[in-house]
């Protein structure tokens, strides 16, 4: 489940980039946000599961959370610019 979650982020990116508006590919961020959020929610099952250590649950947690930082405000510039056409 969290192979398939981490494939699927870039997947959706890399797919919505090569759609042919900017609102397809907007909507294909959203998707993408969703699997980092599904991921997440994986890693602390892992953890609570006793697979990772707290160590390794907070390092993934970190680096997801700059991750979906950086995807929101991609987000947030790209409707920023859908608006103003």
């Amino acid at each position: 489940q969290i192979k398939r979650c981490s494939v699927s982020i870039p997947s959706n990116i890399a797919e919505g980039w090569g759609r042919e508006s900017e609102q397809s590919f907007l909507n294909f961020l959203r998707i993408a946000r969703g699997s980092l959020y599904e991921l997440e929610t994986q890693v602390e099952i892992a953890f609570r599961q006793g697979y990772i250590d707290s160590h390794q649950q907070k390092k993934v947690v970190q680096l997801l959370t700059e991750e979906s930082k950086m995807l929101s405000s991609f987000m947030n510039k790209l409707k920023s610019r859908i608006a103003s056409h």
